[in-house]
């Protein structure tokens, strides 16, 4: 049977408040009765009820975790990284699967349900309108990975995918490819647009470039092999920029399977830098975004509105750079 509170009391000769108050975060205790009850406890080996406590406190501590494309490698790193984040600080995740998801305010509510005192959205392809329902729910929020705004209105911790577009086509130009494509992940998703967009532009100050571009159903090794074979029936481009890595990497698995070679007959970049481009037999060129880092500030926000929910909304935007290995021709 679990120790109670009843039985540190009676032991350390407090009265059950007093235990409680020991045990909830900012309330008062004299040093004395902290010291008794905290060796009463350790001598039961009593553990604080957290649940129980929250009907106290009314702070859960559950943090909502949200996201909608649990099939890409990339989100265990970031999953890894969020949990572990959130635990070092003494908060609890929630995971909500949110694929195919359709309806914000359904979501807001499955999550009021649980009581979490903030929500994170980890995601670059649900709009917006996710983020601002929650904030017009009154639940803290920040949006990893979202779109970042000039004036925002919710806090966004991210790239600049505009920027991450604009690179890859100066990259593929300087290798001396005439025929680029992007091949993006949905076409709904705003990262999508964002790194159609930086893409195009770099494009249009080089008219001797032709320029195709293709999208995926999804961020997915299946779309992007799907794509790609699709791509291979008729006149591919020279190489191409594609949404993310895992959808580079089906790319790659589609050129192998046409009995092609990547970077011989067709060029690849990437985005993202995830664990598994570096192996060996993927090598993959790519444009790494800061996981780590946009994790870390994300968790860093959403705490800090734990005690100041009004916080003035900010944009967090992280650098990235090209990671050269080996499915682009040598400049």
């Amino acid at each position: 049977m679990a120790v109670t509170l009843k039985e540190v009391a009676i032991l350390a000769g407090v009265s059950r408040s007093a235990v409680s108050r020991t045990f909830t975060e900012g309330a008062s205790v004299s040093d004395k009765t902290r010291a008794k009850v905290e060796k009463a406890a350790r001598d039961l080996g009593y553990e604080p009820n957290v649940l129980a406590r929250s009907l106290t406190t009314r702070r859960t501590k559950l943090i909502g975790l949200v996201s909608d494309n649990f099939r890409n490698p990339l989100f265990l790193q970031i999953f890894d990284l969020f949990t572990r984040g959130l635990q070092d600080l003494g908060l609890r995740p929630l995971l909500l699967n949110l694929s195919d998801a359709q309806d914000p305010q359904s979501s807001v509510r499955m999550l009021q349900q649980y009581s979490v005192d903030g929500v994170v959205i980890a995601s670059s392809t649900l709009p917006p309108a996710f983020a601002r329902a929650f904030r017009e729910a009154g639940v803290p929020v920040v949006h990893s990975f979202g779109r970042p705004s000039r004036a925002p209105d919710i806090h966004v911790v991210g790239i600049d995918n505009r920027f991450c577009g604009w690179l890859a086509a100066e990259t593929l130009i300087a290798r001396g490819y005439r025929t680029i494509g992007f091949m993006g992940g949905p076409e709904t998703a705003t990262s999508t647009q964002d790194r159609l967009a930086g893409f195009s532009e770099a494009t249009q100050n080089h008219p001797e470039i032709a320029v195709r571009t293709k999208f995926c159903a999804a961020y997915s090794f299946e779309a992007g092999r799907m794509e790609m074979a699709r791509l291979l029936g008729g006149e591919p481009a020279e190489a191409y920029f594609c949404g993310d890595d895992v959808l580079s990497i089906g790319a790659i698995s589609a050129v192998q399977s046409a009995g092609l070679s990547v970077p011989d007959d067709i060029g690849i970049i990437g985005l993202n830098d995830m664990e598994m481009a570096g192996w060996q037999n993927i090598n993959l060129t790519t444009i790494r975004q800061p996981v780590r880092e946009i994790i870390l500030s994300s968790i860093e926000l959403i705490a800090a509105m734990l005690d100041n929910p009004a916080r003035t909304p900010e944009t967090r935007l992280f650098a990235c750079h090209i990671v050269e290995r080996g499915t682009l021709r040598p400049l």
